[in-house]
């Protein structure tokens, strides 16, 4: 906070203005609390908290105090939720301009419907290459019987879109999962939701197996309700698949992805995942970055995973003589007498 400068402002409502001079930002002025700061825009939830956090202010002075307590407790207050908001504006500023979030490895993988094993369900179009891209999952009753159904995280992972994409695509929810596979190797996979009628997770959020993420829907009516879910092994998509190709080598047949990872080796540790790593829909990452190298395929960290090998049991000097021995006897036609000879 040493580079905060707190000064009287008593033309705006209160005693107290914030700045900081800080490159390529916007002045924010925040009426009722009486102080601006420059910051990046404000995310939309973090707006809403803030007009909360002001809404509550004259019940906080409304509390039977005397009005000399009020006069003096206003400037308090305001300083107070002032620095509130700062430091939240903040914590969330470091998680979208950082590069990466910590997420533990994804234990296995199940489907997104009707869980455990999309009971209920059914693929009413598949996977091909070239074609359709992903998965439309429909409930039994037939029909939009299914709308407001529950979907839910198909792994542990951290949502790194949460968005109404509009167009053909509706609410979506992009979530990314790191785990390991069957020879050791640290993988990342994205998931996508999407035509959905409700979303209940937000960007960032950390998210487990099975848990609720948003609701089956149609577009607003564009399609009959179903869930669309694809799984990308290209982590630079995000919303832009026309920018990249329709085949193998960008998806995974989202079904064959899951019965291969059902059960997934997990440790304590949380890696690194990156959650910066595709444009906004309708742009490129080219066009979105100012460096160029940021359009690379993100590295994927490693670890040492060289194949477990058993101890190999210690012989007894003794016991290796004797069998050496043994066997020369067998060699020379020396047998040991068997149970009917010995008789």
């Amino acid at each position: 906070m040493s580079n905060w400068i707190i000064k009287k402002v008593p033309h705006i409502g209160g005693p107290y203005r914030f700045s900081k001079g800080l490159p390529d930002t916007q002045q924010a002025c925040w009426c009722g609390l009486g102080f601006s700061q420059q910051v990046k825009p404000l995310q939309e939830h973090s707006l809403l908290a803030f007009r909360g956090l002001c809404a509550s202010l004259p019940a906080l002075l409304s509390l039977g105090m005397p009005d000399h307590a009020k006069t003096k407790l206003q400037p308090t207050l305001r300083l107070l939720l002032a620095l509130l908001c700062l430091l939240a504006n903040s914590t969330k500023g470091l998680a979208q301009a950082g590069s990466t979030i910590r997420v533990r490895l994804a234990d296995g993988f199940d489907f997104p419907v009707g869980k455990p094993d999309a009971v209920s369900y059914h693929k009413s179009r598949g996977y091909f290459p070239n074609g359709h891209l992903g998965e439309d999952w429909n409930g039994n009753g037939g029909g939009n019987t299914d709308l407001g159904a529950p979907i839910y995280a198909c792994a542990r992972g951290v949502v790194i879109l949460s968005a109404n994409i509009g167009v053909g695509w509706g609410n979506c929810v992009l979530i990314r999962h790191i785990y390991r596979e069957s020879d050791g190797r640290i993988a990342m996979v994205d998931s996508l939701y999407a035509h959905l009628h409700q979303r209940v997770v937000k960007l960032h959020d950390l998210v487990e197996k099975g848990q609720l993420v948003g609701a089956m829907g149609g577009n607003n009516g564009m399609y009959f309700v179903h869930l669309h879910f694809e799984m990308r092994k290209d982590l630079r998509v995000g919303m832009n698949r026309s920018q990249f190709p329709r085949d193998n080598s960008v998806y995974y047949s989202p079904t064959a992805f899951i019965n291969a990872r059902r059960k997934l080796a997990v440790d304590s540790r949380k890696y690194d995942v990156p959650v910066n790593t595709f444009a906004p829909y309708g742009s490129s990452i080219a066009d979105s970055r100012s460096d160029s190298d940021t359009a690379r395929p993100p590295t994927i960290p490693r670890l040492d995973t060289k194949p477990f090998e058993s101890p190999q049991p210690q012989l007894n000097p003794e016991d290796d003589d004797f069998w050496s021995r043994l066997k020369a006897k067998i060699r020379n036609g020396q047998v040991t007498p068997g149970a009917e000879e010995k008789k």
